[in-house]
């Protein structure tokens, strides 16, 4: 696909690198044009390295602002909520212009109904960080789930994994930004990503931004079968 551009790395380290190097310059270009900077976090073991080397840079985020792809209906504090693992990793050290996270801890009905009157002040993101699972969803979108298309952000009851209660951005709003990254490492998503490439119809299929998509992908994730 043209709108569709594939980057390989020797492995998840380079990922997380080049992740950063690509946010750390739009955000230069965004704060320049706009005085703000809208970053869509996801979750996941890639994104988390990302944001620890954030850290790293010692950066001036007064102007940044932080949101979230999806989340699992947990408490606040629950290691598994994507918000706790950004803020440990990498928020929690900085001022940022404002951090958004899903409340989650609220129902999916109730947050996901919130969220969208958030994101809808929001948008268009600059950075939306999307990683692949190995059923081929993305965010909480998963394999065999039917959602309104006119919904910014979709209540998941019935998540194939658990926690089955989750919140998460629709396709449409995922893809509303400048730009669009997927994060893919590991040999584990070798089946997904062949998948993708084979035109399945996979939840990442349905992710367009008039930008393109771009994934940046590690050499195991990538390989051929």
């Amino acid at each position: 696909m043209a709108d569709l551009h594939w980057e390989t790395f020797p492995d998840a380290n380079a990922v997380a690198q080049e992740t950063v190097q690509r946010v750390l310059k739009s955000a230069e270009q965004a704060i320049a044009e706009r005085g703000v900077f809208k970053l869509v976090l996801a979750g996941g073991r890639t994104p988390e390295a990302a944001y620890k080397m954030l850290v790293e840079q010692h950066k001036d985020f007064s102007k940044w602002e932080i949101y979230y792809g999806d989340e699992r209906c947990l408490p606040v504090e629950n290691a598994e909520r994507n918000s706790k693992m950004a803020h440990d990793a990498w928020l929690k050290d900085f001022d940022f212009a404002g951090i958004f996270p899903i409340p989650a801890e609220l129902g999916s009905a109730t947050a996901s109904a919130q969220y969208s009157e958030t994101i809808k002040a929001a948008m268009p993101f600059d950075i939306v960080l999307l990683g692949i699972g190995e059923d081929g969803h993305t965010a909480s979108l998963f394999p065999g789930h039917v959602h309104d298309t006119t919904e910014l952000t979709h209540a998941v009851a019935d998540a194939p994994k658990p926690p089955s209660d989750r919140v998460s951005l629709s396709a449409a709003s995922l893809g509303n930004s400048k730009a669009v990254y997927f994060l893919i490492t590991g040999s584990g998503k070798i089946e997904a990503v062949q998948g993708w490439k084979a035109g399945k119809d996979l939840p990442v299929a349905t992710i367009k931004s008039a930008s393109g998509v771009t994934v940046l992908i590690d050499e195991d994730a990538n390989a051929s079968a």
